[in-house]
């Protein structure tokens, strides 16, 4: 419901809001300009002083006023001349007449009413609480995906699109919500919602003497010209007519003759508020205020562009479903939980089979669990594991709102994963566990799908058609991703000698048939993944990339494993041959911006997407490698391209570790341990560690590193969480 609020909203509304935004960050530099601009008012002048200056210029003055812009200006009708003239505080000399430029003219209407008079102005209301919906919520998102309200300022991880999304809205937030807040209290006064409250000024009698000087009036001797609003002068034909003085204080009423303040009417608290929310959003009597409120409003259009594109990318993903019911009217209700969209692509299968079985069946994210979806006769919940028994990204509020949710339908658990993994399927597990714990009764056990296995689906089907009654057929075909052809261009082979062979593959996109040309390849960074479809399979297999689009190569470290099926495809693959392949971003595995130290570890292949980050070092910021092999001799992988990088200063330091040398063999998290002063210094320094290799090595490089982070009060779950220890691990 939340990423409802804050997704469809915001790209129908981006273009209204981003025209409210930009023109909103030009006028807020008014303030700071008409400051630069505007004479300074000198210390010890008073009201008095500055009228009588200019009474002795203009014998039909009307009034004089302090205007937000902070200049003062006296409007007159001399007999022969009349206008409105702006003076000098100091000495009362006009300094030409009072005139707003027809370009702030334009750009103020378009900022209050798009042009388009009171239709406008309730368009331009609308979007300020569309505008403090859309930065509420999505700090709501942005909390929720960091791990609560206290992480918001943790880094933010994934795409670029995402990164930037996150940063600027964490950063114009509150000058977003302030202008929202304000803007709204001001177009409810446009349109008589809040009255503009002002204080009744008793009624007074002037004396009706001769006209004193105005620069002898006591009252208005005693009021700085600093706290001046507006100076009415009497009506010369009327000899009963009086001064009124306003400040921020309220109204004086003033005997011309005796220069006695007569009645005084304080400001009341709405014009206070009143006058405080005109400040808070326009930045008139606050510059420096305006240039924030500014910056936010700037970032507004970024804000739109990657909401589009993050939006862009969700519906695109994200499969559709004929037929798919209210879940209110429902009897049966799919849940998915799901990182990649292969879980929905299932989901989506038996969505059609027990439709056309004659079920009534709703299909939703598990994030979206609510009392409707509780309220079906059975609840069938199908969802993936990330990383190391984590919820997947449709998922991660799942458990903390089922708690909150009533009703308790029986259901049926299916959870997808990997066998080779230590953690399989355990977050269904947790599901499972959730569920009973809370009362629901079971239509099935708990079922695991190893590598969406589609035989294995089927079988789950045709038992939970057995609990419904009639035959329920799963015939699953994944749609295949979309590839690219590339075309291997080089390779370099190692551990051939200790009968473990690793291959450096180098690809190219081939060339065009016509012209000769080199094709291009995918955009795709180092720490990406690189996903292959070997030949008589459907499944792809996932390869940390080396290499960036800007090497003009798609590299890859692949380990040749007893009967793997890509792997022997790709070291059988001779120059020249072609495979198919896709990109998949892996934001999560990257080096944090900035320039604090990097520590790489990695074993065997796991060095590819590390020597990427080296190579990408152009900067020279501080990396230290440690890595781990079988033998110096055979398989030192990049030895030759790493030495070159350690001279040119992309590589501070490299130690390793070759479990298998015969002066006495050492693991990577040998070098750790061996390295825990030197490792400490480098964390103090705010160093970010990435790990990359096989879950045995990487087990074994978290149990070095507790005892390195441990004297500094750290622990690695710290670590974890706030992006200074990642791991991409297989």
């Amino acid at each position: 419901m939340l990423r409802r609020l804050h997704g469809l909203p915001g790209v129908v509304l981006a273009l209204g809001l981003t025209v409210v935004a930009v023109t909103g960050a030009v006028l807020s530099l008014q303030p700071a300009l008409d400051r630069a601009a505007a004479p300074a008012v000198p210390a010890g002048t008073s009201v008095a002083g500055l009228a009588a200056q200019v009474a002795a210029r203009h014998p039909g003055i009307s009034a004089i006023r302090q205007r937000p812009d902070g200049s003062l200006t006296v409007a007159f009708d001399d007999g022969d001349a009349r206008g409105v003239e702006r003076v000098d505080p100091a000495t009362g000399t006009g300094l030409g007449p009072y005139q707003v430029p027809e370009t702030t003219r334009f750009i103020t209407s378009l900022h209050r009413s798009f042009l388009a008079g009171d239709a406008g102005r309730a368009a331009a209301g609308l979007g300020a609480l569309a505008m403090l919906a859309l930065s509420v919520s999505g700090m709501l998102l942005l909390a929720r995906r960091l791990g609560g309200a206290g992480a918001l300022l943790r880094p933010i991880r994934g795409t670029p699109a995402q990164r930037w999304h996150g940063e600027l809205g964490r950063l114009a937030v509150a000058g977003l919500v302030l202008s929202s807040l304000t803007g709204l209290w001001m177009s409810a006064g446009t349109f008589g919602l809040i009255p503009e409250a002002q204080g009744i000024a008793p009624a007074v009698t002037a004396s009706g003497g001769t006209p004193a000087p105005v620069g002898t009036l006591a009252a208005l001797r005693s009021v700085p010209l600093a706290e001046l609003r507006e100076l009415s002068f009497p009506d010369p034909a009327d000899p009963t007519d009086i001064f009124t003085l306003r400040t921020a204080a309220g109204e004086t009423q003033i005997d011309a003759a005796t220069g006695a303040a007569l009645a005084f009417a304080p400001a009341t608290g709405l014009e206070r508020i009143n006058d405080l929310v005109r400040t808070l959003h326009t930045g008139r009597g606050a510059w420096l205020l305006g240039l924030l409120l500014g910056l936010s409003s700037a970032a507004v259009p970024m804000l739109g562009a990657t909401g589009i594109i993050l939006w862009a990318r969700r519906r695109a993903a994200r499969p559709r479903f004929t037929a798919n019911a209210p879940a209110r009217g429902a009897d049966t209700v799919i849940l998915v939980g799901s990182e990649g969209n292969s879980t929905w692509g299932f989901a989506g299968t038996l969505h059609a089979a027990l439709t056309a079985a004659g079920h009534r069946v709703h299909i939703a994210a598990m994030n979206e669990v609510g009392a409707a979806h509780l309220a079906a006769d059975r609840l069938l919940i199908l969802t993936a594991t990330y990383g190391e028994g984590d919820a997947p990204a449709s998922a991660k509020g799942f458990l903390s709102r089922l708690a909150r949710v009533p009703g308790r339908p029986p259901v049926a658990v299916l959870g997808f994963g990997d066998r080779n993994f230590p953690h399989f399927c355990r977050f269904a597990q947790e599901v499972a566990d959730a569920l009973e714990a809370k009362g629901c009764p079971r239509l099935l056990p708990l079922k695991r799908v190893d590598r969406r296995s589609a035989q294995e689906f089927a079988q789950w089907g045709q038992d939970l058609g057995a609990v419904l009654g009639h035959d329920l057929t799963l015939s699953h075909v994944a749609e295949p991703p979309k590839t690219v052809p590339l075309v291997l261009a080089g390779r370099e082979l190692y551990g051939e000698a200790l009968g473990t062979p690793v291959a450096i593959l180098r690809f190219q996109a081939p060339r065009d048939p016509r012209t000769g040309t080199p094709g291009r390849l995918p955009a795709f960074a180092a720490g990406d993944l690189a996903g292959i479809v070997p030949p008589g399979d459907t499944m792809p297999r996932f390869y940390s990339l080396a290499s960036s689009t800007r090497d003009g190569v798609l590299e890859i470290c692949v380990r040749l494993r007893e009967g793997g099926l890509c792997s022997t495809f790709l070291h059988a693959l001779a120059p020249g041959g072609a495979i198919n392949a896709f990109i998949r971003e892996n934001p999560a595995f990257r080096p944090a911006a900035g320039r604090a130290p990097l520590i790489l570890v990695g074993a065997g292949a796991g060095i590819g997407p590390l020597a990427g980050f080296v190579r990408a070092n152009a900067e020279e910021r501080p990396m230290h490698l440690y890595w781990g092999g079988r033998s110096a001799a055979s398989d030192f992988l990049y030895e030759h391209e790493l030495a070159q990088h350690l001279a040119e200063r992309r590589l501070t330091s490299l130690k390793t570790a070759f479990s298998r040398d015969v002066e006495g063999g050492a693991y990577v998290q040998d070098r750790i341990a061996a390295d825990a002063p030197r490792l400490r210094e480098l964390l103090k320094q705010g160093a970010q560690i990435l790990v990359c290799g096989g879950r045995d090595m990487a087990d074994a490089v978290t149990r070095a590193f507790e005892p390195v982070v441990r004297p500094l009060g750290l622990d690695l779950a710290t670590l974890k969480s706030c992006g200074r220890y990642v791991e991409d691990v297989y």
